[in-house]
């Protein structure tokens, strides 16, 4: 843990923090104007920069009046897939998805997938791939318990609301001390 973030703030110092939040969006992360008009929309700070896991994480600037001397890095990051057939093709390239859910098992990693229904989807078939279904099933689970990570199937106009408060309420619970 940081030793900035073993401080106690008070009330009032952690809603001044809060509001400077950063998210950090990996610069290879495509199809995602709708995440960063949310951010845009709700005056969200975000950065984008190269990210060797995950495509998103957030981070709280430094902030000497505060006591926080340099830039604060939250251990969390989140991997988003924008549809089913894009988790699934990239199940498919078997080792590379597993060397990245290996890179973010060194953090609390969440995968979040753009699709309210998907659940539904791979239960039924529903997506492009000659996966059976209780094959997919069991590789998405047994990925989730071999690198302990969990899986959200959400809407994408909630997607950049999910992502904020995901970093948000991590940020809060750290700055408590």
């Amino acid at each position: 843990m940081n030793t900035a973030l073993q401080m106690h703030f008070t009330d009032t110092e952690i809603k001044k923090i809060e509001k400077s939040l950063v998210i950090i969006t990996d610069t290879r992360e495509q199809q995602n104007k709708h995440i960063l008009e949310y951010f845009d929309k709700k005056k969200i700070p975000y950065k984008q920069k190269a990210m060797k896991t995950g495509d998103y994480a957030a981070m709280i600037p430094k902030n000497p009046e505060l006591g926080i001397m340099r830039d604060i890095y939250l251990n969390a990051v989140i991997e988003r897939k924008n549809s089913i057939n894009e988790l699934v093709s990239s199940i498919k390239d078997r080792q590379r998805f597993e060397n990245e859910l290996i890179r973010g098992s060194k953090h609390p990693f969440l995968l979040l997938i753009e699709d309210m229904d998907g659940y539904r989807k791979i239960l039924m078939g529903d997506y492009r791939s000659e996966y059976k279904p209780k094959s997919l099933l069991a590789s998405i689970k047994t990925f989730e318990a071999r690198y302990n990570f969990t899986t959200v199937f959400i809407d994408p106009i909630f997607t950049g609301n999910y992502i904020y408060h995901h970093f948000l309420y991590r940020a809060k619970e750290a700055l408590k001390g």
